[in-house]
């Protein structure tokens, strides 16, 4: 096996939520259509608090927010207002340009809750990155599920391992949940050409090379891999066909040409933005 691509994700705060961002990248900048991927840490919100991530603009990509545990509340300027339980997909296209706003549900404010999940972002192809937003909710008993062998696979988007999610992805992609009880082994086929292992928890080798918890392993190319569970495992594989060209990415904005990013930065500052109903705060154009 070629040598992989091991990425120690660094850990911030998006709004008070701790995370970890493996994407992008010095070393990385996309996986597939991955530009961006986000663990939202295991985090206890005591009665009075929650996640609240104010509104905010995209241009150029698709938001996807996958929980394992918790619930949030997600608006945006399409008028979407929907709630997203721990298993389901919320996915939304940016085309030209949302906002959104994503957080704890009013309930769960009140009593306290416990969040636990991914949000990533997916570079639309340069035919669609300024066509029109959308949203779209998919539930859990929606998404695919292969379970065989002590393995157990949900398809979040994209097809493989003969699996087909129904989220509307604009490319090629694989964004699969994996579960592997301890002593079993999947083989991982070269049908995307990109591809990436996250370890959530557990102990997993990739061909006999340990991967380190909360680290993205970017796979070599072309090439079949076998994962091995040493113990009970939790993991997410990505990937998908190469992007069709660079992308830029400013703050919330991805676009494949740098006066897309200019102009939408502009429009953000002076409120020419479409806005999501009922919301007044957002969160400003950083300098």
């Amino acid at each position: 096996m070629k040598s992989t691509l091991v990425i120690t994700p660094r850990a911030e705060s998006v709004e008070g939520q701790p995370i970890l961002r493996p994407l992008p990248s010095a070393r990385c900048r996309s996986v597939g259509p991955f530009v961006f991927f986000d663990h939202m840490l295991e985090t206890d919100y005591p009665a009075g608090r929650g996640m609240d991530i104010r509104q905010h603009p995209h241009i150029g990509l698709s938001t996807l927010t996958y929980l394992f545990e918790g619930e949030i509340l997600h608006k945006d300027s399409l008028g979407s207002d929907q709630r997203v339980k721990a298993g389901e997909v919320s996915w939304m296209t940016a085309g030209s340009g949302v906002a959104h706003v994503e957080r704890t549900p009013p309930e769960g404010v009140q009593a306290g809750s416990r969040l636990h999940g991914l949000q990533v972002w997916l570079a639309s192809p340069k035919a669609a990155e300024q066509g029109p937003s959308s949203y779209s909710h998919h539930s859990a008993a929606s998404l695919p599920v292969s379970d065989s062998l002590g393995v157990r696979i949900r398809m979040i988007a994209g097809t493989g391992f003969c699996l087909e999610s129904p989220v509307p992805v604009l490319s090629p992609t694989l964004y699969a949940e994996v579960h592997m009880q301890s002593a079993t082994t999947l083989l991982v086929p070269g049908e995307h050409a990109q591809r990436a292992l996250y370890v959530l928890a557990g102990e997993v080798s990739v061909d006999d090379e340990p991967v380190e918890p909360c680290s993205l392993v970017v796979l070599p190319e072309g090439e079949a891999l076998t994962l091995y569970a040493d113990e009970a495992s939790h993991l997410v594989l990505i990937g998908g066909a190469p992007l069709d060209g660079p992308r830029r990415m400013n703050w919330n904005f991805v676009a494949s040409d740098p006066r897309l990013i200019e102009d939408a930065r502009a429009r953000w500052a002076a409120g020419d933005w479409p806005t999501v109903p009922g919301e007044v705060a957002r969160i400003e154009l950083p300098r």
